[in-house]
């Protein structure tokens, strides 16, 4: 018969684990910044102006019964989510068409790549992709 594998105990004890910040005291370390409770350096309105960045545009068909639609997306982390969703119903007005926001992605439909590249671009983001 064969002997038996050595095990691992998964629970044993962790001594020594976090000795390394055992020695350390917060006592004479110097304070941390101040903040002030409602001012903000953005100004009154609270939102700040983020740069908008680059964008990737793409036209897509797949599984849309033939019809184009366009893909923005590529938004940084700086934009939040309302933010996109508020600049789809800018493009969408402006265009004329339907369209959703999805996955931080923008869907506008139609074909209509030259317009939507120029809105964006009005708007300063940087467009990739489809010309």
């Amino acid at each position: 018969m064969a002997t038996p594998k050595k095990r691992i105990p998964l629970n044993g004890p962790q001594a020594g684990f976090n000795s390394a910040f055992a020695q350390l005291h917060i006592e004479g370390l110097p304070e941390g910044p101040q903040q002030d409770g409602g001012a903000s350096p953005e100004g009154a309105t609270g939102t700040s102006k983020a740069k908008p960045g680059r964008v990737v545009l793409r036209r897509l068909s797949a599984h849309r019964g033939g019809k184009t639609v366009f893909l923005v997306d590529g938004f940084g982390a700086q934009h939040a989510d309302s933010a996109i969703e508020a600049l789809g119903r800018r493009l969408r007005a402006q265009l004329g068409c339907g369209g959703t926001f999805r996955d931080r992605a923008l869907e506008i439909q139609g074909d209509q790549a030259a317009r939507l590249r120029a809105l964006l671009e009005q708007e300063g983001f940087q467009v990739a992709g489809e010309r």
